[in-house]
């Protein structure tokens, strides 16, 4: 087991507040609030990793559901997409999806990301049962 990346339960945790507007990607129990993630990377309060991911080879392993059409072409793919460690070493997209998509159909070769690991997520999720069976899932997983 990796010791050092294991996440301490914090019987005081208290999620960011959730504003009406504020996107929200539901994953399963793990609700993260995506506005304050971004909001955070820009004014500098969380330093994360800036990746370019190759449209197509991204394409080749991950699973890329359903999207929405009429969405589609009102889509800035110069937005970095979101990364998230759900899983010790394992990334995906929790924001981008639909740039990812418009990328691909449009021959991008490479779009921006910002990657948050498993630690750095904490802060953002939208309740504190979320948060709780996240702690207990990473470190099972760190055991493995």
């Amino acid at each position: 087991m990796n010791v050092s990346r294991e996440l301490r339960l914090n019987a005081d945790y208290t999620p960011l507040p959730v504003y009406e507007g504020d996107e929200i990607y539901p994953n399963g129990i793990f609700n993260f609030n995506i506005t304050r993630m971004y909001e955070h990377i820009i004014d500098g309060k969380l330093c994360v990793e800036k990746e370019l991911i190759n449209v197509r080879e991204w394409f080749k392993t991950h699973f890329h559901g359903a999207i929405n059409e009429d969405y589609l072409p009102s889509v800035d793919i110069d937005r970095p997409v979101i990364q998230a460690e759900i899983r010790p070493g394992m990334f995906e997209i929790i924001d981008g999806n639909h740039r990812m998509e418009k990328a691909y159909r449009e021959g991008v070769p490479y779009i921006n990301s910002y990657k948050l690991r498993g630690e750095q997520l904490v802060p953002y999720f939208q309740n504190k049962g979320g948060y709780i069976t996240f702690v207990d899932y990473w470190n099972a997983k760190l055991r493995e």
